[in-house]
């Protein structure tokens, strides 16, 4: 029977073979709407789950609200089991090397031949075509579709802090099983889909391609970029700390000038439009960094908060464990981990009916549910 979530998957069954954040991340989209998503591991259980320094993360984060099962895949006893209980899910998720699900039998074609209902997403490195057979890694795809070198200083290509396009990848896989499942209560028969790191990262690339296309010109790193907006930057205040303030429009100028006391950059002529401000943009900021030098964060944050001028502190992963409007909008909540004790995720960025989608049972251990699930299975005893 499916757990009385009252959320917009209950009764969507998935059975999730995956492991470090792509395929993870798509597995806990599709549990927290509602899924029952039952994460197969190995004997052992999921690497990911013991990984050191910037990995230490990654199981916690994309594995909430799911059941753990052991199966071991690699022999033909676990492969005809774990095809006996896709047959009994609606989605198959996957994000293993190319070929690697074909080998167990595992592959959409195999199980779509037995199950035509089954909707089956596998996350790879490339879409079909010259590159599918490579081997990707987020950093990987950065360097190949331009975000490094649009990221970092001339010469200096410099990732994205963060899996980016795992997490995106996860997040267009998720798209499109919530898109293949409406086409499925039309037809009655399910696809396969595929979402790759690849073309994630073009797509974010697309501004810039197409900035080129219209221009003619390469367009520069983001620090050697050539503004749209004359205050649209990074400060140093006081202290040495800095902050980012963006006046994207006469108007928001205006207003800067007053907070910060420069009513001679206010009523300068040859500052009048964006446009004007942009053309003598760096002597400009060097008269408002000046001026910004001698106030503090503290003190002017809530002076442009009130005065409707975007701004941000540069803040740091740690401190957003703290962050007001996380912690108090509900976007930071409890979790029990896998060993017991309890720990602070981040939900999915969605208000839906009122409510956020949140925490429904404790992260996995590895095995948990295994008698639980393979008992539905007709003939099937565990030990």
């Amino acid at each position: 029977m499916s757990e009385n979530t009252g959320l917009p998957l209950e009764g969507i069954r998935v059975v999730e073979f995956t492991h470090m954040v792509m395929g993870p991340t798509c597995g806990m989209i599709l549990a927290d709407l509602g899924a029952e998503v039952i994460k197969i591991e190995p004997p052992g259980g999921d690497k990911t789950r013991n990984l050191p320094g910037l990995g230490i993360g990654f199981f916690r984060s994309f594995n909430r609200n799911k059941k753990s099962v052991v199966i071991d895949i690699a022999t033909p006893e676990g492969q005809e089991t774990a095809a006996e209980l896709v047959g009994e899910c609606d989605v198959v998720l996957e994000n293993f090397r190319p070929g690697l699900m074909k080998k167990f039998g595992l592959d959409y074609e195999t199980l779509a031949a037995r199950f035509p209902h089954l909707i089956y997403a596998s996350h790879k490195g490339f879409l079909p075509g010259p590159y599918e057979n490579r081997l990707a890694l987020d950093e990987v795809v950065q360097n190949m579709a331009g975000l490094t070198y649009m990221t970092g200083p001339k010469g200096r290509p410099l990732r994205a802090g963060s899996s980016v396009n795992d997490i995106m990848g996860g997040m267009f896989g998720a798209i499109g099983i919530l898109a293949a499942l409406q086409e499925r209560n039309r037809t009655g028969r399910g696809q396969e889909i595929q979402s790759a790191l690849f073309e994630n990262c073009t797509l974010l690339a697309a501004q810039h391609m197409q900035q080129y296309l219209m221009t003619g010109e390469a367009p520069p790193p983001m620090p050697s970029r050539v503004s749209a907006w004359s205050v649209y930057d990074v400060f140093t205040l006081a202290d040495d700390e800095q902050l980012f303030i963006g006046a994207v429009n006469d108007k928001q100028f205006q207003i800067l000038c007053k907070v910060i006391a420069r009513p001679d950059l206010a009523s300068d002529p040859a500052l009048a439009t964006n446009a004007q401000r942009v053309e003598v943009r760096p002597a400009l900021l060097e008269k408002l960094g000046e001026t910004l030098r001698l106030h503090r964060t503290e003190e002017l944050q809530p002076r442009l908060e009130a005065a409707g001028i975007p701004y941000a502190p540069i803040v740091r992963p740690e401190q957003l464990v703290h962050d007001r409007h996380l912690v108090e909008s509900g976007g930071l909540v409890p979790m029990e981990t896998d060993d017991g004790e309890t720990t602070q995720v981040v939900l999915l960025p969605l208000l839906m009916n009122g409510r956020r989608p949140g925490v429904r049972h404790a992260l996995p251990k590895v095995g948990e549910h295994t008698e639980e699930i393979l008992a539905r299975l007709p003939g099937h005893a565990t030990a």
